[in-house]
């Protein structure tokens, strides 16, 4: 694992490095008269969840397109780092990108709400908000200036709390930890006490080996188990609270967008909608099993956060909604959105499958 490497050009500069790669970047255009476009991605090769899911869209888009539309997918730090995909997208260093809305929050504090906001909207409600609520449009609004069209394009569906190498008593025990928590779950860790940090999927790893991390949340079972974390942080805790949905993000250059025609942009849509519902429905299967691997065959513990730390967030993540949307008008804008929507479904989730669910378990 290319450790140094990737933080080395994360800190460098990337942004003239992203133009130069953009001045030598292969032609989308072949002799032929396809298009071969490249994809660059925030994940690890192949990671179960989002790296499958930017191999399948790619995979999905040519045979739809009958081969007129070719991509070819880069890992992170392949071409570039996990944290520079909307850089490279939007500079045209790649013609697509597939990654999380939450990385660019320091960019566009609003992103955020496009990946997963603490106690906020669940995986099916985040659809209907994207797709049927008018966020959609307001995701396209807050892109436009970077140059990228958004899409949903896979879901890791609700997440796990995380891994952490000791276990939790109470609120106590976040305090001064160094936890692997992005967007604005590390936010309300922050002001909890924690030490939030921004580190790579690829990097989790080594950093909770070595002890630079003592805790990391990613996302679920079934993508968490690629990553090996269980082996040096055995305390897997729930509920994740602090990122309820996974939206997966797939960017396209706004320029390589417009210059493709309708049947193009048709398929792209598409291959996008398909993937991010197939994606959610096999998340569920791999969690299944990945869960079940993981407290059989490598005795990881499930635990549930202490409720006095769960109170504790809850609390704090009202604070910290409050702050992002003083940021910019546009961060107001998509918070009054999400906020009304989130509270204009609760009622219907709480009767339904809150419900079901309770109903069930008896």
């Amino acid at each position: 694992m290319s450790t140094i490497t990737r933080r080395g050009f994360a800190r460098g500069s990337s942004a003239g490095l992203i133009g130069s790669l953009a001045t030598t970047a292969a032609p989308a255009v072949a002799q032929s008269g396809k298009l071969r476009w490249r994809m660059v991605t925030s994940w690890p090769k192949r990671l179960p969840g989002p790296g499958v899911s930017a191999e399948r869209l790619a995979e999905r888009i040519g045979k739809l397109s009958g081969g007129r539309l070719e991509i070819t997918v880069s890992a992170a730090g392949e071409i570039v780092p996990a944290f520079e995909v909307l850089d490279a997208v939007g500079s045209g260093v790649a013609e697509m990108g597939h990654t999380a809305a939450f990385y660019w929050q320091g960019k566009e504090p609003a992103a955020a709400f496009f990946t997963t906001v603490p106690f906020g909207l669940t995986p099916n409600e985040h659809v209907a908000w994207i797709d049927a609520g008018g966020g959609q449009a307001l995701w396209e609004e807050i892109y436009a200036p970077f140059g990228v069209k958004p899409f949903m394009g896979g879901n890791t569906g609700v997440c796990m709390g995380g891994w952490f190498r000791r276990d939790l008593q109470d609120l106590a025990g976040v305090r001064g930890l160094k936890i692997r928590s992005l967007g604005l779950g590390g936010e309300i860790y922050r002001r909890l006490g924690a030490i939030p940090q921004t580190t790579a999927p690829g990097e989790i790893l080594v950093a909770l080996q070595s002890g630079v991390l003592d805790a990391a949340e990613f996302v679920g079972p079934g993508s968490d188990i690629a990553l090996g974390l269980y082996r040096f942080a055995p305390n897997y805790y729930g509920p994740g609270f602090n990122k309820p949905n996974g939206t997966g993000e797939c960017i396209v250059s706004l320029k390589a967008w417009q210059n493709l025609d309708a049947q193009l942009q048709a398929i792209i849509a598409h291959a996008c909608a398909a993937e991010a519902a197939f994606a959610l429905a096999e998340m569920e299967r791999l969690n299944v099993e990945a869960l079940a691997a993981l407290t059989t065959r490598d005795h990881v513990q499930v635990r549930t956060f202490p409720a006095d730390l769960v109170a504790a967030a809850r609390t704090q993540a009202k604070g910290v909604l409050a702050d992002l949307a003083g940021k910019s008008a546009a961060a107001r804008k998509v918070h009054d959105a999400y906020v009304a929507f989130r509270d204009k479904i609760a009622p219907w989730s709480r009767i339904s499958l809150q419900a079901v669910l309770e109903a069930r378990q008896g």
